[in-house]
């Protein structure tokens, strides 16, 4: 048995074979990781930090070793470990916030992404809302986890219907006054408080219900969508921006835009 494996090791390929087990296992670490930490708002960071290190495995494994690049294979291997810990501790900010836009490229979202196809649901219970001018906030998560603000609310985990979310908002029900959040093609809860936003160029004319949708893409990716209920107008909210007075087609265009990189990963893992 021995001799069999010493003569693999002397094949060409047997290198090359070898080099690709080792790259596999150590993605499929970094994978369970990440569905085991999905659902958190540290889920963009490792994704990025998943990334750099599979890239850093096939350049080292493929390129160095196999061009026998020994002073290039010894920075790596002896030099950088030295100092790398100080460096990721002196500039964790820049880090931080490197992997986490990393870790939101839609090509790295089509391995890690589940699928949300709730659009005609959402824009139907949203033009219910906004002619029977009721105020509701809906949020829809993306790329970072929502289940702290999940916890903050009532679970419900339902199918997303638009009858179901025209009925929470509904004044005289006991949900009313928070925010629905929809995860993976489902309502994962209502009754959500979400942190208000503070930036002080936001009109003040804009109540607290849009100031918690401006907060809620401030903090993290998540889409949402808010409807006043002085004026039945429906705004949308994405990356602390916010768009006001959108038609129902508006709506319809802009949460399909937003989430063709959901529907993409899930069709890509």
């Amino acid at each position: 048995m021995n001799s069999f494996f010493g003569f693999l090791e002397n094949l060409h390929g047997w290198v090359l074979v070898k080099s690709c087990v080792e790259i596999f296992i150590i993605f499929v670490l970094l994978y369970t990781i990440l569905r085991i930490m999905h659902g958190t708002r540290g889920t963009g960071i490792l994704r990025g930090l998943a990334f750099t290190l599979v890239i850093i495995s096939i350049v080292t494994l493929f390129f160095i070793k196999k061009l026998e690049l020994y002073a290039v294979d010894w920075i790596v291997t002896e030099f950088l470990p030295v100092f790398i810990i100080p460096i990721v501790i002196l500039f964790q900010p820049e880090f931080r916030r490197a992997l986490v836009r990393l870790g939101h490229r839609p090509f790295l979202r089509m391995f890690f992404r589940s699928e949300v196809q709730v659009a005609e649901e959402v824009v139907k219970a949203v033009s219910t809302l906004s002619k029977s001018k009721v105020g509701g906030l809906i949020a829809i998560e993306r790329g970072d986890g929502l289940d702290n603000y999940i916890e903050s609310g009532i679970r419900i985990n339902s199918d997303v219907s638009s009858d179901l979310i025209s009925t929470i908002f509904w004044p005289g029900t006991p949900l009313h006054d928070g925010a629905v959040i929809i995860q993976e093609q489902k309502i994962a809860a209502a009754g959500c408080l979400f942190p208000l936003t503070e930036n002080i160029n936001i009109a003040k004319t804009y109540g607290t219900r849009h100031r918690a949708g401006i907060g809620i893409t401030e903090e993290t990716d998540a889409i949402s969508i808010i409807i006043s209920e002085e004026t039945g107008r429906v705004s949308i909210s994405v990356g602390g921006q916010l768009k006001d007075d959108i038609t129902q087609e508006e709506l319809k265009r802009a949460l399909e835009e937003l989430t063709t990189e959901t529907v993409m990963s899930t069709r890509g893992s």
